[in-house]
């Protein structure tokens, strides 16, 4: 049997807090709650997924270099970066396997200045609204673009 691909799971400003953090737009799952259920759905796909957080926006951009020179496919929630960062939408765009930009919350159903996300364009995908299933959403759908 081969090695199970990798994946990362990167999570931008705030996504640490969860299960504290306006568990009315967010959910009540911890943190730890989020990495234990993405570590095991992904062991149940094939992937070898390591999931990280950071309120740093060069700490996330160095991330997205990572994977792009490892050819590693990413789900990202970059948190509020999404809407302003053109750093990290610069970072995106240089992947080399599939990127899917996630939200837990659906953007488009809150204030305007979350409409617009200057990640989508350069991202495989987007999956927003669905809570944390988002996140598994997304590494389903590596399934099928990974093969």
């Amino acid at each position: 049997m081969s090695a199970a691909r990798r994946v990362l799971v990167l999570n931008g400003p705030n996504l640490g807090r969860l299960g504290s953090r306006e568990p009315d737009v967010y959910g009540s799952t911890s943190y730890a709650g989020l990495v234990d259920s993405c570590t095991k759905l992904g062991a149940d796909l094939g992937f070898a997924v390591e999931v990280r957080e950071t309120n740093d926006e060069a700490e996330l951009i160095g991330w997205l270099h990572e994977a792009a020179d490892t050819r590693t496919p990413v789900v990202i929630n970059p948190g509020a970066f999404t809407h302003y960062s053109y750093a990290l939408r610069d970072a995106a765009a240089q992947r080399t396997a599939p990127l899917i930009e996630v939200h837990i919350s659906n953007p488009h159903a809150r204030e305007a200045f979350r409409h617009t996300s200057v990640i989508s364009p350069v991202a495989t995908g987007t999956i927003a609204g669905f809570g944390l299933t988002s996140y598994h959403l997304a590494l389903q759908a590596l399934t099928t673009s990974l093969t």
